[in-house]
């Protein structure tokens, strides 16, 4: 989307104020699904430098995301840019990939279709 959606604009804003990763959503960005739960941005920053910490090979990336306040989001009053997916999948016909749920960050302006809920699918 060249003009980002004013409700996923919205949706972005409210989970950004109220800390909480319990918004499901699903978007279509360049061709891909992408499904899983909206975290903060400075939770989502936070729990990958966690993961990359932990990491022999990734951990000096740690610094990156655990970067100074500032850095850690938007500015008050500030529309969010970007989505943040926590415990999220990319689905591909049945698979959701990672199978675990990995972490994704998406341009708001980027998405060009969305729902809110987690999309999953059963071999039932």
């Amino acid at each position: 989307m060249s003009n980002p959606d004013e409700l996923l604009v919205a949706i972005s804003a409210a989970v950004e104020s109220e800390r909480s990763n319990q918004m499901t959503l699903t978007v279509v960005v360049g061709g891909a699904v992408i499904t899983g739960r909206l975290a903060p941005e400075a939770v989502w920053r936070e729990r990958v430098a966690e993961v990359l910490k932990n990491s022999d090979r990734l951990g000096p990336f740690a610094d990156v995301f655990a970067g100074p306040p500032r850095a850690k989001g938007p500015a008050r009053g500030e529309a969010p840019t970007h989505l943040h997916f926590h415990l999220a999948r990319i689905l591909q016909g049945s698979l959701g990939i990672p199978e675990t749920g990995g972490m994704y960050r998406v341009a708001i302006k980027d998405v060009s279709a969305w729902t809110v809920g987690d999309l999953t699918y059963t071999d039932r």
